[in-house]
C-alpha cells in the first residue's frame, strides 16, 4: 500500500528449509520453470521491494515483510500451495505495516433523540387494514 505516494514495504524476507515437506510449494515457486518464473514477475512489478531469500533448514517457511514505520509482519507459509504464496507476497505488499487499531465503540450514538420515536412491541401497525386515504388536489 502507498502512502502519500510512497510504498511501505521495503523488504521481503522468504526463508524456507531446503529438505522439509512442509516446504515443497516454496521452493517449486522459488524454482525457475521453463513456462513462468513467479519470483523474478514479482521483483519486476515490485522494483522498490528488496527481495532477501535465505533457507533455514529444519524450520518452517515463513514470509516476512519490513514496513518503512520499523513494523514487521511474519506469516507461515508452512504446507501452503504457490496460490497462498503469491496471496500472502501481494497482501505482504498492500499493507501499510501499521497495527489495528480500534477506533470506536461498539455503537454509534448521537446527541438527539430519534424524530420517529422508539420502537416498542405494544406498537403493532400490521393489524390496521383500513387507512382513510384522501386525494388533495
Amino acid at each position: 500500500m502507498a502512502t502519500r505516494g510512497i510504498q511501505q514495504l521495503q523488504k521481503l524476507r522468504i526463508r524456507y528449509c531446503e529438505h522439509g515437506g512442509s516446504s515443497t510449494a516454496i521452493r517449486s515457486y522459488l524454482q525457475k520453470s521453463p513456462t513462468s518464473n513467479h519470483l523474478i514477475d514479482f521483483a519486476t512489478t515490485h522494483p522498490s521491494v528488496q527481495i532477501i531469500i535465505k533457507p533455514r533448514n529444519g524450520h518452517h517457511p515463513y514470509i516476512q515483510g519490513e514496513y518503512l514505520t520499523g513494523q514487521s509482519k511474519q506469516i507461515c507459509v508452512k504446507n501452503s500451495s504457490e496460490g497462498r504464496i503469491k496471496e500472502v507476497m501481494s497482501m505482504l505488499v498492500n499493507n501499510s505495516g501499521r497495527k489495528i487499531t480500534r477506533l470506536g465503540g461498539l455503537a454509534v450514538r448521537g446527541d438527539c433523540v430519534s424524530v420517529q420515536g422508539v420502537w416498542t412491541p405494544m406498537l403493532d401497525l400490521g393489524k390496521e387494514s383500513s387507512f382513510d386515504v384522501k386525494i388533495v388536489g
